[in-house]
């Protein structure tokens, strides 16, 4: 499995142990906005060749690998997102860790695709996994790994925007978005927080498009 290297100045306290991405479970589901989460993770989960299984203890697709002797979690809830926060708290109750040692990936409507905001604390601006997530841990202080997914422009289609599937374009740039973020990840597993934000909030060059047909 590849590792970032060792950092002498870094303590295991301040690790992200816990990574959990939000969404619903099901193929219904699967390729829809409010399932950026489970994108990201699963991402994840091929770069540390782990493999996340069924956990019912925690109500989770889970997996568990190893990082300079600690143990490091993926998880994805699978309460469906109302309910997230069970299968998180659950396991951060039974492995005893901290809200910091927890990072939440999840879909924002607030930055537009092709974006992504790190971040730690504050409230859940009307999410319902990270409402759920700050009652059931009774903390807000853990990190947050916002993707956008942009907004509808209209409030009384939110429901329908992030249970529908994003256009190629868009799903393309949130791909983008999450392979961007994912260079993040040696420095999120050994706590260096201000060097994974550097990297994460770094702008990317945009994805060239394609070169125009040349006329006959």
């Amino acid at each position: 499995m590849p590792c970032p290297g060792p950092q002498a100045h870094t303590t295991i306290a301040q690790m992200i142990k816990l990574f959990a991405g939000l969404g619903n479970p099901g193929p219904d589901y699967a390729a829809t906005r409010h399932n950026a989460g489970f994108w990201w993770i699963d991402a994840l989960a091929r770069e540390l060749k782990t493999t996340l299984l069924p956990e019912r203890s925690h109500q989770a697709l889970l997996a568990r690998t190893t990082v300079h002797g600690q143990s490091v979690w993926l998880l994805q809830p699978q309460t469906f997102m109302n309910h997230s926060g069970q299968s998180v708290a659950s396991l951060a109750r039974f492995f005893k860790l901290q809200p910091e040692e927890i990072l939440v990936v999840h879909d924002e409507l607030d930055i537009a695709p092709g974006q992504v905001k790190l971040k730690r604390g504050g409230g859940h601006a009307g999410h319902n996994g990270l409402r759920d997530i700050h009652g059931q841990l009774g903390s807000p202080d853990y990190w947050r790994l916002r993707i956008g997914i942009g907004h509808p422009g209209v409030r009384s289609e939110v429901i329908n925007w992030v249970l529908k599937k994003p256009s190629p374009e868009q799903r393309a740039l949130i791909e983008d978005s999450i392979a961007h973020s994912l260079r993040a990840w040696p420095a999120l597993l050994v706590g260096e927080m201000d060097k994974a934000s550097l990297l994460i909030h770094t702008t990317r060059p945009p994805r060239p498009k394609p070169a125009r047909p040349v006329p006959d």
